[in-house]
């Protein structure tokens, strides 16, 4: 297929190519930093060969997330959203941008935002997990202190993509010994879909319905999940434990969307179809961690409709992210 835009590609800037370091062999470094440090060259090659016809783009993890003295995290995202910027302004045809948000300090991350998106024309943002700042190690955003942030979200009505990052090594005993399962084996997904239904079980969907939140690696596991959690043991009265108004598949079907990033398996896929729809599935690779070529490949040859084909990696993202493309039916 043709035409497919693809929404969770990695890029670094020289302060965070670093935080990328451990998750690959050393013998691999150079050819990820390479990778990484690119956009205009062997990325759009990649695209141009594999029916990609636009990436948005987000800064590597954890990068901003991970820096505890808080005006540092606000120059740090500042800089690396006005690079994106002026990458972005070569080829807008083929790039967008998400911008990187200094969540160590709410009101900046809203401002952040609203600058990227009323300025540099970004389609929402992109953040790696938890924060750490000098007054907590580990920042969730169901935390009261960010509504007034959700509420700028809502009003700017553009997606907030929220990444895996790996949990700390303090609260990480569970792999201690095991590090293979760090990352995307297994400790990526486990804390952003602990994140994910902390979220929506703090009643922030209900106070913000506008609100959409993206989850990539086919949701992080989440679809496979939902009834369980709803379910928890149907037949005991329990108190209801948590803020939301309703029950938490709600959330997931009405304000989260999916991506296919990092998750090239045509089960998995249609699990999650099944699960959440086809109109709120959406193509991604998850370049440079992933190879483009391995993911079109995949979703091409996948044994699904053509009609879901199209909204999966073109239309739903067309759609979800304002980027009025053409719409003329692609293969």
């Amino acid at each position: 297929m043709d035409g497919k835009i693809a929404l969770e590609e990695h890029f670094a800037i020289p302060e965070t190519l670093q935080d990328s370091a451990g998750f690959v062999p050393g013998d691999y470094w150079t050819e990820l930093s390479a990778r990484l440090l690119d956009i205009q060259e062997r990325r759009l090659r990649e695209m141009d060969e594999n029916g990609i016809e636009m990436m948005l783009l987000s800064l590597n993890a954890p990068a901003v997330q991970a820096v505890r003295h808080t005006g540092k995290a606000v120059e740090l995202a500042i800089r690396a959203n006005d690079y994106l910027a002026e990458e972005v302004a070569k080829r807008p045809d083929r790039f967008q941008g998400f911008a990187a948000l200094p969540m160590q300090d709410p009101e900046a991350a809203a401002r952040e935002l609203e600058r990227c998106v009323r300025e540099l024309g970004f389609r929402g943002a992109l953040v790696n997990g938890f924060s750490e700042s000098d007054e907590a190690e580990m920042l969730y955003y169901d935390l009261p202190m960010y509504r007034p942030f959700w509420a700028t979200v809502e009003q700017l009505d553009v997606p907030f993509y929220l990444h895996p990052r790996n949990p700390l090594p303090q609260h990480a005993q569970i792999y201690a010994g095991h590090p293979w399962l760090l990352g995307p084996t297994w400790a990526f997904g486990q804390e952003t879909a602990v994140h994910a239904l902390r979220l929506m079980g703090s009643g922030l969907f209900d106070e913000h319905p506008g609100l959409t939140i993206v989850l990539g690696h086919m949701g992080e596991g989440l679809p496979i999940s939902m009834w369980r959690v709803d379910n928890r043991n149907a037949w005991v009265t329990t108190p209801k434990l948590h803020a939301a108004k309703r029950p938490i598949g709600d959330y997931f079907h009405e304000n989260f969307y999916i991506t296919t990033s990092g998750n090239f398996r045509t089960q998995s896929l249609i699990d999650a179809m099944l699960e959440i729809g086809s109109d709120r599935i959406l193509f991604s690779a998850d370049w440079p961690f992933e190879n483009v070529d391995h993911a079109a490949r995949w979703f091409d040859d996948a044994s699904i409709s053509e009609s879901d084909r199209h909204k999966i990696g073109r239309s739903n993202a067309d759609r979800l992210f304002k980027l009025n493309l053409s719409t003329t039916e692609l293969h």
